[in-house]
Formats: C-alpha cells, structure tokens, sequence
C-alpha cells in the first residue's frame, strides 16, 4: 500500500476512552527494528503440540457465511466413544492465531476436543467488508460452532462449552444467554465492549465524547456510500514514543512485535486489530451482560489478571451472574499477560472447571 493512500485511512476515533494515534509501520514486518518484545513468563503464542492433531475446519453459520477454525483432536481420542469440546473464541480485533490456538492446543492436550475459530469478518472467515463489527454475528459464530461439534461423531452434544478471551468473552455470554447447549462458559481477560465503547475504561469517556464518536461515523457513512475511502478505528497502535501510554504499550508488545503479530494471508497489516469506524459504533447498542443471569444454573468462570486494566468487566459479570459462578483473579497477571503467557494463564483451572462441568452425567 502507498504511504500516502495510508496515511489517508485516518484512524481518529476515540476507542476505550483512550486516544489512539496514528503511524506508518515499518515495511514488511510491522514492527520496530529496535524494539525487543517481553517474552518472559513463558510466551507463546504461536505454541505447537505434538501430543494434538490439527484440522482445519469451515462450517456455516445462519446468515450463510463461512466460518473458519481449526479442530485440535487429542492423539488417541477414542473416536468411537463421545468425547466433551471446549469452543475458543480470540480476543476482538484478533484472529484464531493469537491467542485462541494457544487455549485450544493445551485444553486439547488435557483431553477436550477443541474448535478455535475466527468470527465472521475476521480472518479466514467470510464476511465483507473485512474488519467489520456485529455483535449479533460474532454470537451466532459461537452458537454455529455448537452445531458442527455437536455433529461431530466423536464429540458428545450434551457436553460442549466455551472460552472467550478478551472481546470474545462478551461475545460468548452473549451467546449463551439464548443457547442452551454452551453448558459451561468461562472468560479470560474479559472485555464487555458494549460498555469500553460507550464508557471507556472505568467511565473515563463523557456522553459529549460518545455522541461526537456517533456524529463522527454517522458522517462517515455519506463517504462510504459515495464510493469515499474506507475509515479504521481503534485497534493497536504501530509505533511507540515518549508519550505512549501504558495499555498501548501492553497491545503494541503482543500485536506488533513477532511475539504475537499475525496478518492473515490477503491482509494488510496496517489494518490488523482496527475494526471500522462505521460499523465500531454498533457496539453502543450491545449490552451482553443484561440478564447475564438466565445463563444460570450453567456454571460461569471469571478469569481476570490481579493487574489487568480490564479486570472490572470481569468483576461486573460475576456480580450479575447467577449461581453457580467464580471470579478467579490470577495474582501479578495484567491484561494481555493471560492472552500467551503459558507460566500465568491457570490452564489447571480450566481444566478443573470443564472437566467438572463437562463430565457424563
């Protein structure tokens, strides 16, 4: 893409009650040439299992559209017996490969068959135009990802539940709220981001803001339709200076650094993790706690990082849920620290968690 043609795609808007700046990432890579990503605790986001076998799988959802994921089978599944899954849903703005196949490989390894996959406008998945949001979209993935395990031979109907990191754990309450068949739902470093986009981070964005941000797409939409250039939001900023602040600091570590970074085959990868301006604002209108109760007496997990700056969604929802539910708090964990760092993230937890929940009744 030419610099100037970039630098057109103005990305402007106020996005989790943090200004986000703009810049030209370096070529080919993406990432600074000197900055050197904080690997420690065991990060591994591109973590491969010889103890798993990969599939790549697509299925449809309701409105048509093409889902991809991938299946993890653990070697020496009994394929001939019913086996419980876990569903794992990658952070917003991500695809399956950050984040999302860490958790399915290593749940995977501890026996559960499991199904990363990218939600529609993401990724490999179907869906125009790319970077798109649809709240209501993003859960039916989810309730779509139920029906192709759950007419898997080996995979028992009955015993399916879901993980939803960062973004996607609104997603998936969302989705369990109206499909009973997520029989257990846990979330890691939550992000109700119906609440971060009309709230910003704890309720630092005023209703003069919000309504500049909706006037601001609104606008925007006259462009769009006369044939004008594509406007992108949010997401991760592509480089770092003196006046960064600390939660840009945290994404740009994972998403633009070989640490985590991923642009899916036919991106670009000045647009990964920015939704567009547009479509961003229909998260206003999404409210996935409300009645987050009625998921009840389907077991809910809350995990969230002692440090994470998104801690109070998890904290919210657990306040709302109903019985049976926990709020497990990971001591010196922040926000993307439980996105790949192996060494924090309480896998012996989930597994708890799902294997109780999930077990033959």
């Amino acid at each position: 893409m030419k610099k100037k043609t970039f630098i057109r795609r103005v990305l402007t808007m106020i996005a989790l009650g943090l200004l986000l700046s703009v810049t030209i990432i370096a070529p080919k890579t993406g990432v600074s040439a000197a900055y050197t990503p904080d690997m420690t605790n065991g990060a591994d986001n591109f973590y491969k299992s010889n103890k798993v076998t990969i599939k790549k799988v697509t299925f449809k959802n309701q409105y048509n559209m093409n889902v991809a994921g991938n299946l993890f089978i653990p070697k020496g599944l009994k394929k001939n017996t019913k086996n419980p899954a876990i569903i794992v849903g990658h952070p917003m703005g991500a695809v399956k490969e950050q984040s999302a196949n860490l958790y399915a490989a290593k749940m995977a390894e501890r026996g559960f068959v499991t199904l990363s996959l990218d939600l529609s406008f993401w990724g490999e998945s179907e869906g125009q135009p790319r970077n798109a949001v649809s709240p209501d979209i993003y859960a039916e993935d989810f309730s779509a990802a139920v029906d192709f395990l759950g007419t898997r031979p080996f995979v028992d109907r009955d015993r399916i539940g879901v993980i939803g990191i960062c973004g996607s754990g609104s997603f998936v309450i969302s989705a369990a709220k109206i499909d009973p068949r997520l029989k257990a739902i846990a979330t890691v470093s939550m992000y109700d981001m119906g609440a971060a986009n009309r709230n910003g981070l704890k309720h630092s964005q005023t209703l003069e803001q919000r309504k500049k941000t909706l006037e601001e797409a609104a606008e925007q939409r006259y462009v769009e339709f006369t044939g004008g250039i594509t406007k992108y939001t949010s997401g991760t900023v592509h480089e770092l200076n003196e006046n960064s602040t600390a939660i840009e600091r945290e994404f740009y570590d994972f998403y633009r650094t070989p640490r985590g970074e991923y642009t899916p085959k036919g991106q670009s990868p000045e647009l990964t993790t920015h939704p567009t301006l547009t479509s961003n604002v229909k998260f206003m209108n999404f409210y996935p706690f409300e009645d987050i109760e009625t998921i009840s007496p389907r077991p809910m997990l809350f995990i969230a990082g002692e440090n994470a700056h998104s801690r109070e969604f998890s904290e919210d929802a657990y306040k709302l849920a109903g019985e049976p539910k926990e709020l497990y708090i990971v001591p010196g964990a922040g926000h993307v620290d439980l996105y790949d760092r192996v060494n924090l993230i309480p896998f012996d937890k989930l597994e708890s968690f799902f294997k109780e929940n999930l077990k033959k009744k």
